[in-house]
């Protein structure tokens, strides 16, 4: 794996939207992000690709060259996107891949949609990338045991975060508080092991958004099965969360990554929390027991790297190793070679 350098103060930290951008009525959080940014000490320069007037920001062309200028440009560390959207997936032919290959990595953060183009960077390039909180999201303090991304960014060697067994439902409405900073953490919710019992296991942290990730398998930029051989020593931890779709869709997803052997070199799976619906015969846990439970892996759902506040980041490509016991529910990731 190759690591981007910590981030340091003084930085440059570039911001375009590879998906969704930012309409007036979002400029003032806009604002506040970027302002928090320059406040922790980085310079930040915003691109011209952050319309929200069409389902993107900008025809995919412009898209997709402005991400590999960002990404090849020595003066920036860091590139965040305003937040997902829908249509990533366009980005993933139209990229300079040739170009990105022979750069020195950069640390690309974000999640949701952003799955889509952080995963195949991660199994195409050997490029560690950050599944955390995009820029609209970045002013949050993080809750109680876990992370802010520009910290996890920073560091080299272990990262431990512990679950604080918290989360909120809905987010703020960033229109009517833009400027809001705190996470009102208000039910309990505990890591659950699939079957019951505990587990301590280790991998190589792979993954993102089911419903981005999913159609991904199968094509040249979703090749897990072939990242895992080449890890196969050390095993994946392949973390998967639904933002949407309802049980049984997360059903046919996970069993189409099965189907594909993304959890053939696996030593566990992570499913994060979600707020997607329940049908009426099936749960999402019943779901993910469908369709993972044949498996013999530890799975451990409702960690908080989901569509669901807080959040725990992760970095694609790091070793890390989780325990979830009585005791603890803790994740350590080791940042650079």
């Amino acid at each position: 794996m190759r690591f981007p350098p910590p981030l340091r103060p003084g930085d440059r930290i570039g911001v375009t939207a590879p998906s969704s951008g930012v309409g007036p009525d979002l400029q003032p959080r806009l604002d506040v992000a970027v302002a928090y940014l320059r406040q922790r000490g980085y310079d930040v320069v915003v691109g011209e690709c952050m319309s929200a007037e069409g389902v993107t920001s900008a025809p995919k062309a412009a898209r997709a060259a402005e991400l590999t200028a960002m990404l090849t440009d020595p003066a920036i560390a860091a590139v965040v996107p305003p937040w997902g959207g829908e249509l990533a997936i366009d980005l993933l032919d139209e990229l300079d891949w040739d170009a990105l290959s022979a750069a020195e990595p950069t640390w690309l953060v974000g999640w949701s949609d952003l799955s889509t183009v952080m995963l195949p960077i991660t199994l195409r390039l050997g490029w560690a990338s950050l599944h955390s909180l995009n820029l609209m999201d970045t002013p949050y303090d993080p809750a109680p045991g876990l992370a802010h991304w520009l910290d996890v960014a920073s560091t080299t060697g272990p990262v431990t975060q512990s679950s604080p067994g918290l989360y909120r439902e809905g987010w703020t409405d960033y229109v009517e508080e833009p400027e809001v900073t705190s996470m009102a953490l208000d039910r309990e919710g505990p890591w659950k092991v699939l079957g019951g019992g505990g587990v301590d296991v280790s991998g190589i942290l792979v993954g993102g958004c089911l419903e981005v990730l999913s159609p991904l398998a199968g094509t040249p930029y979703g090749d897990v099965p072939a990242f895992g051989r080449e890890h196969a020593d050390e095993g994946l931890l392949v973390y998967l969360e639904a933002c949407e779709a309802e049980a049984p869709a997360v059903g046919r997803m996970l069993h189409g990554l099965r189907l594909a052997g993304w959890f053939d070199e696996a030593s566990g799976i992570l499913i994060g929390r979600t707020a997607a619906p329940d049908a009426k015969r099936m749960t999402q846990q019943e779901a993910v027991a469908d369709a993972l439970g044949m498996l013999d892996l530890p799975v451990v759902m409702d960690l908080e790297f989901g569509h669901v506040q807080p959040f725990l980041p992760l970095v694609n490509g790091a070793s890390a190793r989780v325990v979830a016991d009585d005791r603890r529910r803790e994740i350590t990731q080791t940042i650079g070679g």
